[in-house]
This record gives structure tokens, C-alpha cells and sequence, in this order.
């Protein structure tokens, strides 16, 4: 199986191309690719595919380390439009992805970084998905070190909010995997702690679901921005500080999609031997050996 390693403020990816490739990877293989010892090393793994949505210009797919499916990755999706754009599978700088049912537009800028548009954010609790009986700013949480105020949030994937006085001590190792499987949490979640720094500048850590903690985290930048928002606490652009580097999140309000801005770059390409039957080339013959999605 041929691959692209990319990495997106640290949060790195498996990018594959299944348009020219053809790919049946089993959970087990996905872990056996993401793993930093006996594999490529990841924190996901993408796969980009024909759309099955006539306004789409690709389809991808998504797959944490643990080998589970996830519905969004906006770090992900920056390394997306950057492998197409640069492997020449497009000619143009603007796409239309589609993801979990939702087309996410992306624009490969000048200078090497993507703008996406993160779509509306959802913020029913039964959408999310999220236990509550109605929909409020903040919630209290139970854990085993208290009750805890969040802010729930989906860009496509859910996101727990909690606002810290210091991400250096905030406990991300301890009670990020306690809020991630929390029974009120059916899907289980992403969560973020929030270091505010002003209205338009914060700090971030997230541990994100079925990876544990990562450098960076695109929907979880985007999340944070929109709980912060809704306390009133942040103006409608900001920089979010991610240990692995500041992505710039745009939100105007109630009903707007957030748009997010960041890096995104190739680290190398190679091959993997997998099982035969779970990757294999197309015939030469086939009319996707040369597909382009324009």
C-alpha cells in the first residue's frame, strides 16, 4: 500500500490515496499501521475515495489510531486537501470533501496553509450526542474529581469544553480519558482544556478521543472557540495556541459556519506490505489508474 506521512501542527497522519488503490483495511491493520513501534506511526489514518455525493469533489475517510471510525478531523482535513493538491489529483486550489454524510469546503492557499470551512456547529445535546434534557451554555459534569462545568459541542465529531486556569496543570492525563468514555457521553467525546488568554487568544489541550493527547486538534480549536463564545468570553476570530502550534478559528455567531486556517505539509512517502487481500492496485486498464477529481 502506498501512503503519505503528514502532519498538521504535530498531529500526524497515514494518507492514502483509494481513488488508484484499491483498500479493505481491517481495525487490526489500521492499528498495526498506526503504531510508532511496528508501523508507519499516526495519530489517524485517512483514506481518500470517489464521492458518493454528486456535489462532492472526494470523499475520505477517517480512522483513529485504535482503529475505530471518526466522523471529522480538522487537521486531518488540511492534510487532505494538501495530498490532493500536491500529488496532482486535483487541479484546483479549492475542494469539496466529503466526510460522515457533510462536504467540508478547503482552500489550499499561497502559502502552503488551508482554510476550511468547519460547517455550522451543532449544539442540540441529542445531536451531539450528549445526555442533558435540553440544550444550555454549560453543563455540570460528575467525575471522580468533582463536578465540573463544560461546554458540549459537535463540529461533526463531540467535543467536551473545559475552561482551565493554566493548561500546564490542567489534568489532561488523568481526567481527559474519564470525561472521553463518560456515560453521558454515548459516542464518547473529544476534550478540550481551555486557557483563556484574552478575547482573542487561548490556549489548548486536547485529549482526543480514541488517540489520547495530541498536539493539535482542528474541530477541538474550533470547539473551544464556540463555548467560548457562547460564555461570552471570546470575539469572533482568535488564536488558539496548540502544543504543536496556533490555528486561527473564525466564528461569527448563532447559525454561521467556523472557518479555520492552518498549516499542513507532506513528512515522506512510502509503502507497506499489508495481507494481499486487503490492498491491492487497480488493473492498469482501469479508468481510476488516472483519475483527477476535476
Amino acid at each position: 500500500m502506498q501512503f503519505t506521512k503528514m502532519e498538521a501542527l504535530g498531529n500526524d497522519f497515514v494518507v492514502v490515496d483509494g481513488i488508484n488503490q484499491s483498500l479493505a483495511l481491517t481495525p487490526a491493520t489500521i492499528r498495526q499501521i498506526a503504531d510508532r513501534r511496528a508501523g508507519v506511526g499516526c495519530d489517524q489514518l485517512l483514506i481518500a475515495e470517489p464521492p458518493a455525493h454528486m456535489a462532492a469533489d472526494v470523499r475520505y475517510r477517517i480512522y483513529n489510531a485504535d482503529g475505530t471510525e471518526a466522523e471529522h478531523c480538522g487537521n486531518g482535513v488540511r492534510c487532505l486537501a494538501r495530498f490532493l493538491v500536491d500529488r496532482g489529483l486535483t487541479r484546483s486550489e479549492r475542494l469539496r470533501i466529503e466526510t460522515d454524510g457533510r462536504i467540508t469546503e478547503t482552500e489550499v492557499l499561497p502559502d502552503g496553509r488551508v482554510t476550511v470551512d468547519m460547517g455550522v456547529p451543532e449544539l442540540d445535546p441529542q445531536r451531539i450526542p450528549f445526555r442533558a434534557p435540553r440544550q444550555e451554555l454549560d453543563y455540570r459534569l460528575a467525575t471522580s474529581q468533582g463536578e465540573r462545568i463544560i461546554g458540549a459541542v459537535s463540529m461533526g465529531n463531540p467535543h467536551a469544553v473545559l475552561a482551565v486556569d493554566d493548561i500546564h496543570t490542567a489534568p489532561v492525563a488523568t481526567l481527559g480519558p474519564e470525561i472521553e468514555q463518560h456515560p453521558r457521553f454515548p459516542r464518547r467525546v473529544n476534550v478540550g482544556f481551555m486557557e483563556i488568554h484574552g478575547r482573542d487568544r487561548i490556549r489548548l489541550r486536547v485529549y482526543e478521543r480514541g488517540a489520547g493527547e495530541t498536539p493539535a486538534c482542528g474541530t477541538g480549536a474550533c470547539a473551544a472557540v464556540v463555548a467560548g463564545r457562547l460564555w461570552d468570553r471570546l470575539d469572533a476570530q482568535v488564536a488558539v495556541e496548540l502544543p504543536g502550534g496556533t490555528l486561527m478559528i473564525q466564528w461569527r455567531g448563532s447559525g454561521r459556519s467556523v472557518w479555520m486556517t492552518g498549516a499542513a505539509r507532506t513528512v515522506f512517502r512510502g509503502e507497506i506490505d499489508l495481507p494481499p487481500e486487503q490492498a491491492k492496485p487497480h488493473e492498469p486498464s482501469s479508468a481510476t489508474r488516472t483519475q483527477r477529481l476535476d
